[in-house]
C-alpha cells in the first residue's frame, strides 16, 4: 500500500512540475519575445473585404451599444460588414438594429450554441463575398484601428490571428481578477507561444480567419462550448499557425460577480475536458509523427487552469508542512514560488497599479468557485451555459 501511495504521489508531483515549468517557460519567453503586429500604412495595397460576425444569444441589453461602437472603424466603410446573428432577440431590439447599417441574421435553435450560430452565418456567406471573417462577442468593442491592423497582418501573409482582448470594466474585484487572468493568458499562451514559434491560442472572440479556412475548419463542428479549441486544432492540423496582434485591442466585458465567474468557468472546464477527450488519441498520433504544431496544441490544452494549479500547489505544500517531510516541502515550495513568479511576470503594469492586498481574499474565494465549477462541469455537456452581460 505504501508503495502504491508513493507511486501515485510521484506521478502527481511530476504532473504539477510539468505544468509549473510550462507556465514559467512561456511567461519568460513572453518577456523576451514579440508579437506579430504590423503597423497599418496609408500606402496603396489590397484592402480586404471583412465580415464581422457577432453571435448573440438574448443580448438585447448590450448589442446596440456594441454595434454602434464597432461601426466607428477607421477602415473603408464599403469594405466591412457587421453581421449580428440574433438568437431569441426581442422585437424592439430587432427593430432598432434595422435602423443601423448592419446585417441581421435571425436564428433559432432547439439548443443554442455559438457553433450553430457561426455555422449558420458562414453558410449564408458566398465564398467570394469576403476575404476575412472576424468573430466578436455581443459585448465586445473593437478598437477603431482593429480592422486596419487585421488587414495589415493578412497583407504580411497571416491567415489566422488573435487580437488582444482587454477588460472593458474593472468595477469589482472579481472583474479586476478576471482581467488579470485574461492578461496572463495573453502574455503566456499568445505572446509566449508565438515567441516559441507556435500558434497563439484563440479565445472565441477578437479573432480573424481567412473565410475559406474558417468555413472548412468550422464544418462538422458540433461542440456545445469551446468551439475555439476545435477550430484552433483544425487549423493546426492543416499547418496554419495563428498569429497574435498585441496592439489590436478588443474591449471585453469581464464578469463582475462570483456566481457568473463560476458559471463561466464551468463552461470553460467542460470545453477543455471535452477537447482533450476527443483529441487525445489523434493529437498524440500527430505528436509521434513529428507534426509538432497540432501535437503540441493538445499538450498545451492539457495544462491545468491557472487557478486550479495555484490551489493544488498551495494545498499540497500545506499538507507537506503538516507531514514534516522536508524534501517534499522544499520541492512543493519551490514549485509554488516558481508558479507565482510566472504569474507575476505576466501581469501588465497598468493592472499592478489597481491591485491591493484585499484582492488576495477574493483569489481564495475564486479558488472555491473554480473547484465547484470543475465538479459541476457535467451541466455544460448538456446545454450551453450563457454568460449574461450588462448594459
Amino acid at each position: 500500500m505504501q508503495t502504491i501511495f508513493w507511486f501515485f504521489g510521484s506521478l502527481v508531483l511530476v504532473f504539477l512540475t510539468l505544468n509549473t515549468i510550462h507556465y514559467f517557460f512561456y511567461a519568460l519567453l513572453g518577456r523576451l519575445g514579440r508579437a506579430d503586429d504590423v503597423t497599418p500604412t496609408t500606402t496603396a495595397g489590397l484592402v480586404r473585404k471583412i465580415a464581422v460576425l457577432v453571435p448573440a444569444y438574448k443580448e438585447d441589453t448590450v448589442i446596440l451599444d456594441s454595434v454602434r461602437a464597432n461601426l466607428r472603424q477607421d477602415y473603408p466603410k464599403d469594405h466591412f460588414d457587421i453581421i449580428v446573428i440574433a438568437d431569441q432577440f426581442q422585437p424592439h431590439t430587432l427593430a432598432a438594429l434595422a435602423q443601423l447599417p448592419v446585417q441581421v441574421l435571425p436564428v433559432s435553435f432547439a439548443v443554442s450554441t455559438v457553433t450553430k450560430a457561426l455555422c449558420a452565418a458562414l453558410d449564408s456567406l458566398p465564398d467570394n463575398a469576403y476575404d476575412v471573417v472576424i468573430v466578436a462577442d455581443a459585448d465586445n468593442h473593437l478598437a477603431p484601428d482593429f480592422l486596419s491592423r487585421v488587414n495589415a497582418a493578412f497583407a504580411g501573409g497571416w491567415r489566422a490571428i488573435q487580437g488582444h482582448r482587454v477588460a472593458k470594466n474593472l468595477d469589482t474585484r472579481v472583474a479586476l481578477l478576471d482581467a488579470i487572468s485574461e492578461e496572463i493568458n495573453n502574455h503566456i499562451t499568445r505572446k509566449g507561444y508565438r515567441a516559441a514559434g507556435l500558434s497563439a491560442t484563440i479565445i472565441g472572440s477578437g479573432m480573424a480567419v481567412d473565410l475559406g479556412l474558417m468555413k472548412g475548419a468550422m464544418s462538422g463542428l458540433t461542440t456545445i462550448g469551446g468551439f475555439d479549441k476545435e477550430l484552433a486544432m483544425k487549423l493546426a492540423i492543416g499547418g496554419h499557425k495563428i498569429g497574435y496582434l498585441e496592439k489590436a485591442f478588443v474591449y471585453d466585458e469581464k464578469v463582475a460577480k462570483r456566481a457568473v465567474f463560476e458559471q463561466q468557468r464551468t463552461r470553460w472546464i467542460a470545453a477543455q475536458w471535452q477537447f482533450v477527450a476527443a483529441y487525445f488519441r489523434p493529437g498524440m498520433g500527430q505528436l509521434l509523427r513529428g507534426q509538432w504544431l497540432s501535437g503540441l496544441k493538445l499538450v498545451q490544452e492539457m495544462a491545468l487552469p491557472k487557478v486550479l494549479l495555484l490551489g493544488l500547489l498551495g494545498l499540497f505544500f500545506g499538507i507537506s508542512l503538516l507531514v514534516g517531510y522536508a524534501p517534499l516541502t522544499l520541492a512543493l515550495g519551490g514549485l509554488l514560488a516558481l508558479f507565482i513568479g510566472s504569474l507575476l511576470l505576466a501581469i501588465p503594469g497598468y493592472l499592478w497599479q489597481k491591485l491591493s492586498f484585499r484582492d488576495l481574499g477574493v483569489v481564495f474565494s475564486l479558488m472555491f468557485s473554480f473547484l465547484k465549477a470543475a465538479l459541476n462541469m457535467r451541466r455544460a455537456f448538456k446545454s450551453f451555459m450563457h454568460t449574461p452581460h450588462n448594459a
